[in-house]
């Protein structure tokens, strides 16, 4: 086979006449084309159709009539192979003009022939009408119970003149509601009708590929071309073996990518890939402004606030999250059963991108929600501590720890946690490198015991005669008790706080037990006590802190962010 000349041109629909090189009147050879391959990106997708078409010699126009109108034109490129030399010329992509059905006389004469039998049968429902209400006035006008010599009636004569209206009303209501029965019926196919004599809008896009072939041949082409409204999103199962004293603990990381796709094409049985490339980002870094330095406007007269609100309260947001206790995890059959496993993609890492290649072929249709698919896992030997911020909620919380050993990085996205067999929630995966160390949550510890209480409280001024200055000075202290029957890494958060003027003066007071880490994470006054906790012992953490600043002013403390 030979490869065909390759012409990779950026088209779009205004400079197609200029880019044309078949002559005007080149032969149309209708084609039709089949989706065999598509990478999906975070924000669209790229893809595939292959065609196999008989090209008569001569410069011909390969017209195919499949392709989604929500692709974007500039993005065609056309390659494939040949038994002969074979050139491509100009790709044009237009919507198919909206034609006028062919049957256009017989839609309307049906159409009239249908109105006509609704107007028919609205006399007969007219008619109707009329005789009820002549049945209805009769009951109400001919006199009840009096003869013709003013003797009474027979009550069988009653009967009888109740029974002849009741039937009169009865038959009229009956053939009025047959009539309009069949009224409905006729509207619905006088409404099909009028929908299928209507100019329909295109539903798909034509594609129109100019070819010179040297003879005759058959030739095979592929056309790429980018959608955007397709997407994948990464996803994670987190599952963790806590281990025991003959076991360390495991945790196993298995990579998913949940695909959506509104493209208006259906992906059958095609070969799927998902990359990491952010085509909408754009090819460079934005722009940057001049940045303008100027005072200020005069600041409007704000309303006179409260007075009854504490300026140097602490306010800060109690997050408390509980989980409800887990049935134990149902034990296998002890007998010889083969594990099933899911299958997961094949991962190519070059220096920009990632593609994660999936295995066999893959069904998605448009629009038909979003879909599954594992791309990766790996083992990894966690290290176990269990962290918490008793300032916020004394709840300890499992944490495993780290470092990110796979040349492909992991994405932000959504974690399922799993411990010991148990889904014990949900948290998020934070962006990291190779060699980056994530940490993972795995739930509450309810055999660890941590209760903060304040020990000092001490709202003052200080000065030699006079006072000068105003002080806020605060005491607390942490115990840890650990109800496990083996020791355990334990980490502690507080906070100090931070002074972004040099008026108001933060010290830690010698009190304090000193902290592990300051700045934990680069958060300025963040400390950490991180020690090992042996089977029930119990420790206490103390902290103190004093904060300063002039008498005549007013302070207030914030979290940050």
């Amino acid at each position: 086979m030979q490869l065909i000349t390759k012409y990779l041109l950026t088209t779009s629909l205004g400079v197609v006449a200029a880019l044309a090189v078949a002559p005007a009147r080149a032969a149309d050879v209708p084609a039709s084309s089949t989706v065999d391959a598509v990478t999906v990106y975070p924000d669209g997708a790229s893809v595939t159709r292959v065609i196999t078409l008989d090209v008569p010699a001569g410069d011909h126009s390969a017209v195919l009539k499949d392709f989604p109108l929500l692709l974007d034109p500039s993005s065609l490129r056309v390659e494939g192979e040949a038994g002969v030399k074979l050139t491509i010329g100009a790709i044009d992509a237009k919507p198919p003009r909206a034609a006028p059905p062919v049957n256009l006389p017989e839609l309307d004469k049906r159409i009239e022939a249908l109105k006509d039998q609704r107007a028919d049968l609205q006399g007969a429902i007219n008619s109707a009408v009329a005789r009820r209400k002549f049945a209805e006035r009769f009951a109400e006008a001919s006199p009840a119970g009096i003869g013709d010599k003013g003797e009474a009636r027979p009550i069988a004569e009653w009967r009888a003149a109740f029974a002849a209206v009741a039937e009169e009303v009865a038959t009229a209501d009956s053939a009025i509601r047959d009539a309009e029965r069949k009224q409905r019926e006729l509207d619905r196919e006088i409404a099909r009708l009028a929908s299928d004599r209507t100019l329909k809008p295109p539903s798909k896009l034509e594609v129109r590929i100019e070819l010179a072939a040297a003879a005759a041949t058959r030739a095979t082409l592929r056309v790429t071309y980018a959608v955007r409204d397709a997407r994948w999103a990464p996803l994670y199962d987190a599952r963790l073996d806590t281990g025991a004293r003959d076991r360390k603990p495991a945790l196993e990381l298995v990579r998913r990518a949940e695909i959506t796709q509104n493209t208006g094409e259906d992906w059958s049985n095609v070969a799927l890939a998902v990359s990491t490339v952010r085509t909408a980002r754009g090819g460079k870094a934005p722009d940057l402004n001049s940045l303008i330095v100027q005072y200020p406007l005069p600041p409007r007269p704000l309303p006179q606030a409260s007075a009854s609100g504490a300026m140097d309260q602490v306010r800060v947001q109690r997050s408390v999250s509980s989980l409800a206790p887990a049935a134990p995890a149902p034990k296998m059959a002890e007998a010889a059963l083969e594990r099933v496993d899911e299958q997961q993609a094949a991962a190519e890492v070059s220096g920009y991108q990632v593609v994660f290649k999936i295995p066999g072929r893959v069904s998605l249709g448009a629009g038909e929600g979003a879909k599954s698919l594992r791309v990766a896992s790996a083992a990894i030997t966690p290290d176990l501590a269990v962290r918490a911020v008793p300032v916020l909620d004394p709840t300890a919380f499992l944490e495993a720890s780290f470092k990110q050993a796979e040349d492909a990085p992991l994405l932000p996205g959504r974690v399922a946690i799993y411990r010991d067999g148990v889904f014990v929630g949900r948290g998020q995966m934070t962006a990291a490198a190779k060699d980056e160390t994530v940490r993972l949550g795995f739930g509450a510890d309810d055999k660890i015991k941590i209760e903060r209480t304040t020990l000092k409280r001490n709202e003052g001024s200080a000065g030699l005669l006079v006072a000068t200055s105003k002080t806020d000075e605060r005491s607390f202290k942490t115990t840890i008790r650990n109800g496990h029957d083996f020791p355990i890494k334990v980490a502690i958060e507080d906070h100090l706080p931070v002074s972004e003027n040099e008026e108001i003066q933060v010290e830690m007071l010698s009190s304090s037990t000193t902290p592990t880490t300051t700045n934990l994470r680069d958060k300025r006054g963040v400390l950490e006590w991180a020690f090992e906790a042996k089977a029930g012992e119990v420790r206490d953490i103390g902290f103190a802190w004093r904060v300063r600043w002039p008498k005549d002013k007013g302070i207030v403390m914030n979290p940050a962010g």
